[in-house]
């Protein structure tokens, strides 16, 4: 069965990957692209319909991002969310300028046509979110006004028999309270999407795809013990069976006790029949990073030296025609490899083969999926909760956790300091209620006293944000009495540490990793 497909056509928004997410929250495939993408190559993957995204630009102005008017004449439908909105009234004929009075956060808008098709099921008066300072004032021909708001004429629009809809609010947002219905509405009822994409029938396909692929040939898998790699082991062990290597590279930069606990789960004593070997590879990680602060630098020389090591665990074993890595959507994203996003962070697992690797192709059989959906796919697969929704955890692990050059002193502060923090969490139960926690290690040394006696130690940043999708956060607000029993724990039993922090810095502007 061939899988439909909405096209996301990313003009630089802001919330590009929330409206991907959102389309998948209705069981209906969904992925990015630049609008830069050529029109015959999206004619090629044949979508059920497109979505314009916002952006900061204006479409009037000559160097502002557009695209061929062609795109509307394709009789594919589609949405134009804000900046989207704006560029396909401006592209079919309509005016735009800049707003006499900007708009920005929750708005009410007034549904005029309530029997649009967007609009099923959707309150007559309802709160959206606004972010806009340009308007539309006139729409294009055969358009007409089906939703505004006190000082915007045309908070929504269309052309129903072409298939054309104009929104100029952010449906993407929680804030707008009944944009997924929106959104449903658009891929569901204009679009005539089925909404059967779903986890069972993924892992299915997948499971299928991956044997054809692999043929014959041996497999090695990164195995680091986390949520994505072990979701991705166990995929590929269904798929293949005992053409699976999984190697576990233990380079002195896990979270504590993790390297132990990672061989007792999917070593030989463990659940899973997988071809397992642990490589215990410290010192020579910690040499590699020995005086690099830069945290891009020390990405690239973690995800350098992990390929390394397979390269050579691969030649131990034979002959070995695929590397299998546990990249995920946002991964690829946030690498500047999908939509206009500028590269956010190098992932030493997205990008393609680096120069001189010993293996034909890499397997990354999630990489279409968002953080919550590769836990969905791991239930389907059988692997225990405990497992699949532990604490997400970045391949070049603790890092970039720690600010600053990495030693094998700093990597033992912040070990500890993370397990008293999750320690704290787990009894005061709220381990499933926050998205995302760590402890991270600043650069930052400051005077403290302790036992009457001046110290210049350093300062632990606590982080703990609330997400769905990890694209977006917002700091978790986590009981006073639990942030202060963490704090006394680690100040008294973390050699090296007289301060506390907590980080409240939500994404975007910040990242949910502290580096």
């Amino acid at each position: 069965m061939k899988r439909e497909l909405i096209i996301v056509l990313d003009f630089g928004g802001q919330y590009n990957q929330l409206v991907a997410r959102r389309v998948r929250e209705c069981n209906v495939y969904c992925e990015i692209y630049s609008y830069r993408t050529d029109i015959e190559k999206i004619k090629a993957m044949n979508p059920k319909g497109i979505i314009l995204t916002g952006g900061p630009n204006s479409c009037y102005e000559e160097e502002s991002p557009t695209y061929s008017k062609e795109l509307f004449e394709l009789g594919i439908p589609v949405l134009g969310l804000c900046y989207g909105a704006q560029l396909m009234m401006f592209l079919l004929g309509g005016n735009v300028a800049r707003a006499d009075v900007r708009e920005y956060g929750k708005t009410e808008v007034l549904v005029d046509k309530r029997d649009s098709r967007i609009f099923w099921d959707v309150s007559g008066k309802t709160v959206c979110w606004m972010s806009h300072f340009d308007t539309i004032f006139k729409v294009a021909p055969g358009f007409e006004i089906t939703a505004h708001t006190s000082s915007c004429p045309v908070a929504a629009a269309e052309n129903a028999e072409a298939g054309l809809y104009a929104i100029q609010f952010h449906p993407e947002v929680l804030h707008t309270e009944e944009g997924m219905k929106m959104l449903s509405n658009f891929v569901i009822g204009v679009c005539g999407c089925a909404g059967d994409w779903k986890m069972d029938s993924f892992v299915e396909e997948s499971v299928k795809q991956i044997r054809d692929k692999v043929g014959n040939g041996k497999v090695l898998c990164a195995l680091s013990g986390g949520v994505d790699s072990s979701v991705a082991a166990v995929l590929m062990s269904k798929a293949v069976g005992a053409q699976l290597t999984c190697v576990f590279v233990d380079h002195g930069l896990l979270r504590k006790n993790e390297g132990d606990e990672v061989e007792a789960v999917f070593g030989p004593e463990g659940d899973y029949d997988l071809n397992f070997i642990r490589v215990n590879a410290q010192r020579r990680f910690y040499e590699k990073l020995a005086g690099v602060s830069e945290p891009e630098k020390k990405r690239k020389i973690i995800g350098e030296e992990f390929i390394r090591v397979f390269e050579e665990q691969a030649k131990k074993i034979g002959a070995v025609d695929f590397l299998v890595q546990g990249t995920i959507y946002p991964d690829v994203v946030e690498s500047g490899l999908g939509g206009e996003s500028a590269v956010i962070k190098s992932h030493h697992n997205v990008g393609g083969l680096p120069d001189y690797v010993d293996f034909k192709e890499i397997i990354e059989p999630l990489r279409d999926l968002f953080k919550d959906e590769v836990r969905k796919a791991g239930v389907e697969l059988g692997i225990p909760e405990y497992l699949v929704y532990r604490q997400p955890f970045p391949g070049p692990g603790l890092g970039v956790r720690i600010v600053g050059d990495v030693t094998a002193e700093k990597v033992k502060i912040v070990q500890d300091a993370d397990a008293i923090y999750r320690e704290e969490i787990q009894k005061a139960g709220l381990e499933r209620e926050i998205g995302q926690y760590f402890a991270a290690l600043t650069n930052m040394q400051s005077v403290g006293v302790m036992g009457d006696e001046r110290t210049y130690d350093y300062a632990i940043a606590l982080r703990a944000v609330n997400t769905v999708d990890f694209m977006t956060a917002e700091m978790a607000e986590i009981p006073y009495a639990v942030l202060n029993r963490v704090m006394s724990r680690i100040i008294n039993e973390v050699k090296g540490v007289n301060r506390v922090l907590y980080d409240l810095t939500s994404k975007p502007p910040g990242t949910i990793e502290f580096e």
